[in-house]
């Protein structure tokens, strides 16, 4: 007669944990921080076509690290969230923090009732008319959330990525300081063995509060190459 075999909730979790993890540390970094005019999102990825950085609403952005068909998943889920909730009431009801609480809850439960969780982390950014308003979400794989101010690096190389950012932001930078500090880090890849990052090589978004509405707005190799030589 066999004998049931038992792990207990704590070991699932903590494997679950681990193998996410492991899935999103494989993954090219981003960072996401404010500046003078807005929130600027820098990501590494080649890719024309399958974007790490998106607008999810007139005044909210999203950025993701780890597989691309899960964070995909969710953000169609929530672009979907945001015109339902705009259209039923009104455009101002639609906020980061409220798409920041559906995501939360969406990868808690993926993360707890299904055997393989989502390797995946993101952020939800909203513009404010000042900077002071400005609001920036991070979501870990368990549907864990923070609340941060100035920046945010995610992926493989975030811890190195977050004492760079931690020693060298400061409110008030223009978008090109921004930009150049971010390509810098992201080219230094965590370690000793730096590399020149190009505009090709780059995905960059901004919303910019001084534009009307739709704030969302990709900037194009050509400006990002002036950008860089600023």
């Amino acid at each position: 007669m066999s004998v049931p075999f038992y792990v207990s909730p704590e070991q699932i979790m903590r494997d679950k944990a681990d193998f996410a993890r492991k899935g999103i540390a494989r993954g090219r970094s981003v960072i996401v921080m404010q500046y003078d005019d807005g929130i600027v999102f820098v990501a590494e990825n080649p890719s024309r076509a399958l974007h790490k950085i998106s607008e999810l609403y007139d005044r909210i952005g999203f950025a993701a690290v780890g597989k691309y068909n899960e964070f995909e998943s969710l953000r169609v889920a929530g672009v979907r969230l945001a015109d339902m909730r705009g259209y039923s009431y009104d455009r101002s009801d639609v906020t980061g923090r409220s798409l920041a609480n559906a995501y939360a809850q969406t990868l808690g439960t993926i993360f707890t009732e299904t055997n393989k969780p989502f390797e995946v982390e993101i952020v939800v950014a909203e513009v404010g008319a000042v900077a002071a308003d400005d609001q920036l979400y991070r979501l870990m794989f368990d549907g864990s959330v923070a609340d941060e101010r100035g920046y945010v690096a995610m992926g493989g190389s975030s811890e190195p990525m977050t004492s760079g950012l931690a020693a060298e932001w400061h409110e008030g930078m223009s978008l090109d300081e921004c930009v150049r500090l971010a390509v810098r880090l992201l080219g230094a890849d965590g370690d000793e063995q730096k590399r020149e990052m190009t505009p090709a090589q780059l995905e960059v978004a901004v919303l910019d509060r001084s534009r009307p509405r739709r704030t969302f707005q990709r900037v194009s190799n050509g400006r990002l190459a002036e950008l860089l030589a600023s």
